[in-house]
């Protein structure tokens, strides 16, 4: 089975899945691959991108088995996997297609089963540029369901929250002037460097919870400057903002404008996740991971977002939940073989035992 599950790893990694038309064409083998395997599943178009859904089960709650199929950019020796001492190395094989082809293999494998549950396959186009087009529009179109786990890159430890998201750009303006004559202008660079250390100051960044130690400010991008003998008059930086679960956006995005002399764009938002972990379906889900690797498992807040948040805000109760691994959006991504299995293993005792 472990190779099965590598294998498809390994062939969904070869798509390289960041364009559109290479993500369809992921899409369409996934939905060939389940019926081939007995599995009937959905092509879903949404303006162009390609989700996969498949039901198996015929009553009782639904569960929901949320992978995506994009990933981020690499170089092209990121997609040509390998394994070596028992790592598969290649783009997106820790987030997320490992968890992918895990849980395609668990839809192959119960579909012929008597389930005391119904499971949800979805396999999603976008959620690396946010999930507009694949999970919000299925769970606007009503696939939904009665728990949610994502196969994200936890390490077969849950998170429960995830922090928020909030991205500005902030346009900071000064005075041009000839670059042997600084002092005659106002360098649009420096005053956003001092606006900068301004937000960075401010009280709301110096909050915590029981998952996380604070919120993140991230200066990601700057753009000023025309000529290098010229003083810049116009700057334009990106901040990328992760906010906890309890904090209020509207009232960070209000004291950000507070100290900001100049003009502010979202960029982008996204609500924050804060599953409660006494949720019946949460606790069996830790207790049948405990019982699988025969120790604790660790109940988190994740940093970065997750498409959980697309069914968070209907109240549904969603983890992120997946293998071992290192390295994911970077060198030498690699998920752990053997987690594959494990994960495998824990979704199937999980699913079975309702």
């Amino acid at each position: 089975m472990k190779e099965s599950i590598v294998s498809l790893t390994r062939k969904l990694i070869e798509f390289r899945t960041v364009e559109k038309d290479r993500i369809n064409a992921a899409a369409e083998y996934c939905s060939e691959w389940l019926a081939a395997n007995g599995v009937h599943a959905r092509v879903l178009d949404n303006e162009g991108l390609k989700s996969v859904v498949s039901i198996i089960g015929k009553e009782g709650p639904t569960v929901i088995l949320n992978g995506h199929l994009d990933v981020v950019p690499a170089g092209p020796d990121q997609f040509i996997p390998y394994v070596a001492e028992g790592k598969l190395y290649g783009r997106g094989s820790f987030d997320m297609l490992g968890s992918v082809a895990v849980m395609m293999h668990v839809m192959a494998e119960l579909v012929q089963e008597e389930l005391p549950c119904k499971v949800m396959l979805a396999l999603v186009p976008d959620e690396e540029k946010g999930g507009q087009k694949g999970t919000k529009y299925l769970v606007e179109h009503g696939l939904i369901g009665d728990v949610v786990i994502c196969g994200e890159t936890t390490n077969l430890d849950i998170a429960v929250q995830a922090k928020g998201l909030l991205q500005l750009e902030i346009e900071i303006e000064g005075v041009s002037a000839h670059g042997s004559r600084p002092w005659l202008g106002d360098n649009a660079i420096l005053n956003a460097v001092e606006t900068y250390k301004k937000i960075e100051a401010l009280p709301i960044f110096n909050v915590s919870t029981p998952y996380f130690e604070h919120p993140s400010l991230n200066l990601a991008r700057i753009q000023a400057g025309q000529a290098i003998n010229q003083v810049p008059d116009r700057c334009i930086m990106d901040l990328d903002i992760r906010y906890l679960p309890g904090q209020n956006p509207a009232v960070l995005l209000s004291e950000i404008k507070g100290v900001v002399n100049g003009t502010i764009r979202v960029l982008s938002e996204g609500e924050p996740v804060q599953t409660n972990p006494d949720h019946p379906l949460i606790v069996r889900l830790q207790k049948t991971a405990e019982h699988i690797r025969g120790r604790n498992i660790e109940l988190f807040g994740q940093h970065g977002t997750a498409d959980t948040r697309f069914y968070a805000a209907r109240g549904i109760p969603a983890v992120e939940f997946g293998p071992c691994g290192a390295n994911h959006h970077g060198k030498n991504e690699y998920v752990e073989t053997e987690s594959l299995l494990t994960f495998k293993e824990i979704l199937t005792e999980y699913i079975c035992g309702f």
